[in-house]
C-alpha cells in the first residue's frame, strides 16, 4: 500500500501523453485505483483526450468512450442506462472532463444530468483554462491570470465561476473537492461516491498544469498544496446539497501560492490584497455553510 487506503494496483500504463508534472495525470492514477477495473470512463474533448492516446493504443486499462465537448454527463447517463439494461450494476461510468467541459461548454449537459439525478460520476479535473488548445481563459481560470487570451495588461479581471455552489444548488446526493496533493483524501472521496450507488456524484479535483501555470514540473504537487494551504481552493463535501463538511482548514497568506507561479507574476501588490480578500471572504462564507 501507498498510503493507508490507495491500492498498489494501477490503471494507468507509463505510455501515456501527458506532460511531465500533469495534475490530470496524478489525478488520473490516483482515482482509478480508488474506482477499480470495473469502470468506464466517457473522455470529452480536452487534454485527457490526448492523453490517453489513439485507438487503439490507450494509456488506460479501463474502457474508454470519447464524446463531443458538450456532452460528457448525458454520454455517460447513455452509457449507464445501456448497463442497466444488461443487468450491470458492478460496473461504476465515470465523465472525466476538463474545467471547459464542466464550467462552459459541458455546463448544460451536467445541469440536465444532475437535475434528473443520473447514477454517474462526474469529474471536473480542473487546470483552470482550455490547456489542451493554448492555454486559453475559461470561467475556471481566477481573477489575475494571465493567459493567451487575456495577455498583457488584459489579465483575467473577473472571478472564477463558483461551480461547487452550482451543483450543490442541484441537491445530488454527494459534491466534493479534492486535490491531487493530497492522496488519501482523494482515494477516500472517490471510494465513498462510488460506494453510493445512485444519483449524480460530483467531484472537482485541483489539477496544476505546469506548462499553462507557468511552473517548473517538479513544483507539481507544491502548487496543488499550497493552494488547500492558502484556503484558494480548500477541501469539503456536500451531501444533498445542504449537508457541507470542511476537510480542511489552511492559514496561510495567498501570496506564498501567487509569487511561485509566471501567470501571476504581472500582479501589482493591491490586486494580491483584492485576491486575500476574496479568499478570506469566500473561506468564511464556506464556514458559515459548514456550520461552525
Amino acid at each position: 500500500m501507498l498510503h493507508s487506503n490507495i491500492a498498489d494496483q494501477t490503471y494507468m500504463t507509463p505510455g501515456n501523453m501527458s506532460c511531465p508534472g500533469c495534475g490530470g495525470g496524478i489525478a488520473m492514477n490516483l482515482a482509478l485505483k480508488a474506482l477499480g477495473e470495473k469502470t468506464i470512463l466517457v473522455i470529452p474533448a480536452c487534454c485527457w483526450a490526448i492523453i490517453a492516446g489513439p485507438y487503439p493504443q490507450s494509456g488506460l486499462k479501463v474502457p474508454i468512450l470519447h464524446t463531443v465537448f458538450a456532452s460528457a454527463a448525458v454520454t455517460a447517463g447513455g452509457v449507464r442506462a445501456g448497463l442497466d439494461m444488461k443487468g450491470d450494476t458492478e460496473t461504476t461510468v465515470v465523465a472525466w472532463a476538463g474545467d471547459g467541459g464542466t464550467f462552459d461548454i459541458g455546463i448544460q449537459s451536467l445541469s440536465g444530468s444532475a437535475e434528473r439525478n443520473e447514477d454517474i460520476i462526474f469529474v471536473c479535473y480542473d487546470n483552470e483554462a482550455y490547456m489542451n488548445t493554448g492555454v486559453q481563459r475559461s470561467s475556471s481560470t481566477p481573477y489575475g491570470t494571465k493567459t493567451t487570451t487575456t495577455p498583457g495588461t488584459g489579465w483575467k479581471k473577473t472571478r472564477k465561476k463558483n461551480m461547487m455552489d452550482i451543483m450543490a444548488a442541484h441537491r445530488i446526493p454527494y459534491a466534493a473537492t479534492a486535490n491531487i496533493a493530497y492522496p488519501d483524501d482523494l482515494v477516500k472521496k472517490f471510494q465513498k461516491a462510488k460506494a453510493m450507488k445512485g444519483g449524480t456524484r460530483f467531484i472537482h479535483v485541483y489539477a496544476t498544469c505546469p506548462t499553462g501555470w507557468g511552473i517548473p514540473s517538479e513544483y507539481s504537487v507544491k502548487i496543488a498544496r499550497l493552494a488547500t494551504q492558502t484556503n484558494i481552493f480548500p477541501l469539503f463535501e456536500v451531501e444533498n446539497g445542504t449537508d457541507y463538511t470542511l476537510n480542511t482548514k489552511g492559514n496561510r497568506p495567498a501570496e506564498d501560492y501567487l509569487n511561485i507561479q509566471g501567470r501571476f507574476k504581472h500582479l501589482a501588490g493591491k490586486d494580491l490584497k483584492q485576491i486575500q480578500e476574496d479568499v478570506d471572504r469566500d473561506f468564511e462564507l464556506l464556514i458559515k455553510k459548514v456550520g461552525h
